[in-house]
């Protein structure tokens, strides 16, 4: 517990310590009353952070709390990154001489303008209904009475703390102009139980496909009562995928639509909940096409030597706020976009439809995606 508590000071500090040495003091020379007033604004979120988290996101649930420490963990994100840029600019043009006594000021009045409005921005683009994205895939083994089939796939809408019912309701009209004939949901459906989140999943139930509605557990539903949003989802009339699959037919060809739990189900301790292809796909037949929903992307080494035809993901957001999609590289092998792996497999990660926890998206654009599947040979993806 001291290890940890001692981790997280120093990461707190590390995040605090950029801003505030570059908008107030780096030899900005602000008048005294400013110079004290930043630095307290900085201690006190220094302290308070921790005990919000938890009152936020531990047992307690304080949605007021919760909302206070994500907006605020993402204000000193996109805080801390400009002013290590900014920071590094001061250094270059000090070393160059350039700017004089000035030069420390005009830095940090910069930062704060652009950070304002990335933020600005940012939240815009969280709260907005996401633009929709349209990409054909291509699978050689789909049959041509399958040939233009329509897949919507949401991922990470992640229901919280903010109440987005009304968004939930936008989408939902958004998804049903796609005239889609399956819609995936590929998991983080909401931060909080089904019951704390029921007005604002109430809009899935009325999406509508021809074919099928299928979703599956992401990560955040293990924190959440994963099977109460199992049931959840059953309730709306979709076929939640745990570790099973369904077939859908048209003109005698038909497709597998398969879907795993997540790969953090089996260390949470629920009974019966792990990813498990081979139950995913048992009494599937072999020669048909399978799209796989599986919620994180690092999931497509077992996709791949099981060879499946298309994996559809969500989890990284495309990383959320710039540049922490690096950080999703690191534990991802895609943060967005359709990829191919081994002879057979695509993957396809989605940015994600709704956030996690802070209200902005920057550089990371959410996501309504539009599979359009294609029978016949699929080129290389670049």
């Amino acid at each position: 517990m001291l290890r940890r508590l001692a981790v997280l000071v120093l990461v707190l500090v590390v995040l605090c310590l950029p801003p505030w040495w570059t908008l107030f003091a780096s030899g900005a020379d602000w008048p005294l009353p400013v110079f004290l007033a930043g630095t307290a604004v900085f201690a006190a979120w220094l302290l308070s952070f921790p005990f919000l988290m938890v009152a936020g996101h531990g047992r307690r649930r304080s949605d007021r709390a919760a909302r206070i420490a994500d907006t605020s963990l993402g204000m000193i994100w996109v805080l801390f990154t400009w002013s290590v840029l900014g920071g590094s600019v001061d250094l270059v043009l000090a070393g160059l001489d350039v700017g004089g006594v000035g030069r420390a000021r005009a830095v940090a009045v910069t930062v704060a303008v652009v950070c304002a409005g990335l933020l600005g921005w940012g939240h815009h683009e969280a709260m907005r209904v996401p633009r929709v994205k349209r990409l054909d895939v291509r699978l050689p083994r789909l049959g041509r009475a399958l040939d233009g089939t329509r897949v919507v796939v949401l991922a990470d809408t992640h229901y919280g703390p903010i109440d987005r019912a009304g968004w939930s309701a936008r989408v939902t009209e958004a998804v049903n102009a796609l005239d889609a004939d399956v819609v995936v949901h590929a998991g983080d459906i909401a931060d909080g139980t089904p019951a704390q989140r029921r007005e604002q999943s109430a809009p899935l139930g009325t999406i509508r496909a021809r074919l099928a509605r299928v979703y599956v557990t992401g990560n955040h539903e293990y924190g959440s009562e994963a099977q109460g949003w199992l049931d959840r989802m059953a309730d709306l009339g979709w076929e939640p995928l745990h570790n099973r699959h369904v077939v859908v037919e048209r003109g005698g060809d038909a497709l597998v639509l398969a879907g795993v739990d997540d790969v953090t189900a089996e260390s949470s301790g629920l009974a019966g909940h792990r990813a498990d292809l081979l139950d995913a796909l048992a009494g599937a037949d072999p020669d048909r096409p399978v799209l796989l929903v599986a919620h994180q992307p690092k999931y497509v080494p077992q996709a791949a030597a099981a060879g499946i035809d298309l994996q559809v993901s969500g989890h990284t957001h495309g990383g959320q706020i710039w540049p922490f999609n690096f950080l999703v590289r690191l534990d991802q092998p895609v943060v967005h976009g359709l990829s191919r792996h081994g002879e057979r497999t695509q993957l396809y990660t989605s940015r994600g439809t709704g956030f996690w926890g802070p209200p902005f998206r920057v550089f990371a654009p959410s996501e309504i995606t539009l599979l359009t599947l294609r029978s016949g040979d699929a080129p290389t993806p670049d």
